[in-house]
């Protein structure tokens, strides 16, 4: 009798065969799964007892934000009306355990970059929803705060206060962002070096977790949840309510802008003015390459201190630095306004002639970018992809960074702005989980923002100029690489990554496993802002 035995290779060939159909039929599994579960989720939600509503079409603005980069559409959007619905929403999906394959996402105003916002196949809760719920403002003379629905926007907030002398004490550049997304972030402007970010001028918060617990904390209850939501990227509760700290809102501001051709000048000025302790209320650093036409610019809005002085002033070709500072300030009691900025600007080293000031109402400074939204708006130059990178520097490596980039890698700025400005780290509070750069043990006060804010314009000829999508992603790639290569401990802003190993880098050791430890509390099933892709929900098909 005579027995054929199998060849190796024959063998090897049905093992991989045999390997091959059971990964088909994994995923045929997984696809049959979802698709069941995914099929049964409307009438699964729409079965709650909500005050608001979904709805499962025509939801495209949720697959959407500002960066325009990244489109995944949900499978539902909640419009809440009450934080019961986002409560009892994201308890229903808890409850439907991993197997569903739902996460919920929260949405402000939609300003998020690259998706961050979004919920593939998931819920998108319409934050802004919630704008109808009353604001609070408390006025003890002493200590004062208005209590806020996360969907408000902080220019509606602004208004509001002003009808009490009051205004936030901290401010993002652009006041058209929802408070709970500035806080799931940082919230950072010019203002940031004197009072902190935003994140820094909370007093108590109301949070959903991804159990949907609603959880009130503040220092001194749920410290835990309170410290890891603020600048926590939405992934362990979205924030349905905050308190937030106000001051004595100025009427006016003196509005200043100078220029230096140096760069270790520019910076040195600016370090001394955060460092002052008499100084201006807003410090704030641009960045200008090769831009043409710059001080005609300005005559528009800004009156320079020697018109003939300044009509000689040629910027074309040139690397130049502006510092933009304000003075707030009462026409009826600050007397002495114009004497203190005389002796302020008498202390730096800018360009004599390139001096331009003018004076605007506070609502007018705070709300200058939607000034300029406006008129984008109306040439039709909004909504274009902005592929914006916001870094965060340590001061004793900024000297290195503008040298290799400002000039060489970055060859104009006529795309957008670009932002280069110092805030003090001892305003910022290391138990939240924002990560500023360079170890607490470092012992260095002062790093920097430094933001690229272009907007990618169409290529005509189909072969991408300067400005077209592609060449600003490569740009930032090359930004990114020379920090890298440099070793500059350069974090991002706003950050954006593909990979949970990169993730871990960003946080390092200490701060990634609080993230984990954190994420594992309030979030076990990652259900929460898939959209940050720091944490993959599993999808159980047994």
């Amino acid at each position: 009798m005579i027995i054929h035995k199998p060849s190796i290779s024959s063998a090897k060939q049905s093992n991989v065969v045999f390997s091959r159909s059971c990964t088909v039929l994994l995923l045929c599994c997984i696809s049959i799964k979802l698709s069941l579960s995914f099929s049964i989720v409307p009438s699964s939600l729409n079965s709650l007892n909500l005050h608001g509503y979904f709805t499962f079409e025509k939801n495209e603005f949720a697959a959407r934000d500002f960066g325009n980069q990244f489109h995944s559409l949900p499978l539902a959007v909640l419009h809440p009306k009450k934080v019961s619905d986002i409560a009892s929403t994201i308890r229903h999906v808890w409850q439907m355990g991993p197997t569903s394959g739902l996460t919920v996402a929260a949405r402000g105003h939609g300003h998020s970059l690259q998706g961050q916002a979004q919920a593939p196949q998931g819920i998108v809760v319409n934050m802004e929803s919630l704008t109808g719920q009353e604001m609070q403002i408390h006025n003890d003379g002493v200590s004062p705060y208005v209590d806020v629905s996360s969907g408000e926007l902080w220019i509606n907030i602004l208004h509001e206060c002003l009808k009490y002398g009051l205004a936030p004490k901290s401010w993002t550049d652009y006041l058209h962002l929802t408070v709970g997304g500035t806080l799931s972030n940082a919230g950072i402007s010019g203002q940031a070096f004197r009072h902190g970010p935003q994140i820094s001028n909370v007093r108590q918060l109301e949070v959903v977790t991804g159990k949907g617990e609603v959880v009130v904390c503040s220092e001194e209850k749920n410290a835990d949840l309170f410290h890891g939501v603020l600048g926590g990227l939405g992934q362990f509760g979205i924030i349905t309510r905050a308190r937030i700290s106000l001051e004595t809102a100025p009427k006016m501001v003196k509005w200043i802008r100078v220029l230096y051709s140096d760069f270790s000048t520019f910076v040195r000025d600016q370090e001394h003015l955060i460092s002052s302790e008499k100084t201006f209320d807003y410090v704030e650093g641009l960045v200008i390459v090769n831009k043409t036409g710059l001080i005609n610019n300005w005559r528009s809005s800004f009156n320079p201190q020697d018109p003939e002085q300044a009509s000689r002033f040629v910027s074309d070709g040139k690397t130049l630095f502006c510092l933009e500072l304000t003075k707030n300030f009462d026409p009826d009691e600050d007397t002495d306004t114009d004497k203190e900025i005389e002796r302020l600007l008498s202390e730096l080293s800018y360009i004599e002639s390139t001096l331009f000031v003018t004076e605007v109402t506070y609502v007018e400074f705070l709300d200058r970018v939607h000034a300029a939204e406006m008129k984008l708006r109306s040439k039709g130059l909004w909504d274009l992809p902005h592929p914006w990178l916001n870094l965060l520097v340590p001061r004793t490596n900024i000297h290195t960074f503008a040298e290799g980039i400002f000039g060489n890698i970055l060859t104009d700025t006529n795309n957008g702005p670009v932002l280069v400005y110092p805030v003090n780290k001892s305003k910022w509070d290391n138990r939240t989980s924002f990560v500023t750069p360079g170890g607490e043990e470092e012992g260095e006060d002062i790093f920097y923002l430094v933001a690229f804010l272009p907007a990618a314009v169409p290529s005509g000829g189909g072969g991408g100029g300067n400005g077209s999508l592609q060449n600003l992603l490569n740009l930032n790639k090359r930004i990114l690489n020379f920090c890298e290569t440099e070793k500059l401990g350069v974090k991002q802003y706003l950050p954006y990554y593909t990979t949970q190993e990169e993730w871990r880098a960003h946080y390092g050791p200490r701060r990634w496993e609080a993230l984990v430890q954190r994420k594992s509390a309030y979030d076990p099933l990652a259900i929460l802002a898939p959209g940050q892709r720091i944490f993959q929900k599993s999808i159980s098909v047994l």
